[in-house]
């Protein structure tokens, strides 16, 4: 049986490779006012320390937070853990809290100095906000000198200076466990509020926009420590944490997925920021995401905030995550926070 074939004739050198067009920047921010520099030297704040969270899944919490997540308890009482993270020198970056229904207790930021912390209280007082005792000695593990004030929008902040710190090791490689807090994003009613508080009063710098939606801010050289989203709801939206790499980051989700948490949306990696994302449930539903590769600025002045915009090739630059249906299933079921207003009992 014979058949037939074609026959080639390849001329190497004569035919031009294909150049690879990178996806377009989006377009930049109008600029400030005031320079980022400006801004970042009048902080009182110098960066995120840990984040509270409380819920009535109390031993599940403990149990994820430790033996899936990856953390490790440094200190515990018999209704709160204290959970700190192998390379971070903060003696906690996760504090977790038995309580009847889940809620944020606080976000913890590290204070300059003392006469910035007061500063900043006397400033607060003046302005109208309500802060929650008069600033003084931390009573919870670390120490230091401490404030606590409701935002605009009633979570509560916490900013503290001089808290102990703990031994720490670089990740090695392989170690899937995550090494430090990366960032926290919360949701609010009215965003734009919120964002001028957040500059106006402890000094973050804008790093990026998502459309109108959402705001990436900073208080040190990661590209953001704190993002705002406008939603119909106010409330925590994702505690993130930083991996040691790309091969790490996917060996802990191969953990999680193994233990039986889905992922709600990742892998995958965002536009702003440039950094990698996983996100999953913890077992008071507070979403939780594992990171890596967030990008880093050095020179404040020098970097221009750009407007992103919400399509596929930004959201998620590989095209792996998926469209996130699960993760903003959870988010539509979730109503406000109930710690709003209130003061955490610890």
């Amino acid at each position: 049986m014979t058949g037939s074939r074609t026959s080639w004739t390849v001329e190497y050198g004569t035919v031009d490779v294909p150049a690879f067009v990178p996806t377009p920047l989006p377009p930049p921010a109008p600029a400030a006012g005031v320079r980022p520099s400006e801004i970042a030297a009048g902080s009182p704040i110098s960066h995120l320390r840990y984040v509270a969270i409380a819920g009535p899944r109390y031993e599940q919490a403990v149990g994820f937070a430790e033996g899936i997540w990856g953390l490790y308890r440094t200190a515990a009482d018999r209704d709160v853990s204290y959970f700190g993270a192998v390379a971070s020198t903060e003696p906690y970056i996760l504090r977790v809290r038995r309580a009847d229904e889940p809620r944020t207790d606080l976000i913890s930021f590290a204070g300059r100095s003392v006469a910035a912390i007061e500063t900043l209280a006397e400033r607060l007082l003046r302005d109208g906000y309500r802060v929650i005792g008069e600033p003084g000695p931390a009573q919870d593990p670390g120490g230091g000198y401490q404030l606590r004030f409701f935002d605009p929008d009633g979570r509560i902040v916490e900013v503290t200076h001089g808290s102990a710190t703990k031994a720490v090791r670089e990740l090695e490689e392989g170690e899937s466990v995550p090494g430090r807090l990366s960032h926290v994003v919360v949701n609010s009613e009215n965003a734009a509020r919120l964002r001028a508080f957040y500059c106006d009063y402890l000094g973050f710098r804008v790093s990026d926009f998502l459309t109108e939606r959402m705001t990436f801010l900073r208080c040190a050289t990661d590209h953001h420590s704190l993002a705002i989203t406008q939603t119909a709801k106010t409330g925590l939206n994702h505690i993130s944490f930083e991996m040691r790499g790309v091969d790490e980051y996917m060996r802990g989700i191969g953990r999680l997925t193994g233990h039986g948490h889905d992922q709600l949306w990742g892998p995958g990696r965002h536009g702003p920021g440039n950094n990698t994302f996983a996100y999953f449930a913890d077992p008071n539903r507070n979403v939780v995401e594992y990171t890596t590769a967030l990008e880093v600025i050095e020179d404040e002045d020098a970097w221009v905030p750009r407007i992103w915009p919400e399509t596929g090739e930004y959201r998620d630059q590989w095209g792996t995550g998926g469209l996130g249906e699960d993760l903003f299933a959870l988010r539509a079921a979730q109503g406000s926070d109930s710690g709003l207003w209130v003061p955490t009992p610890i």
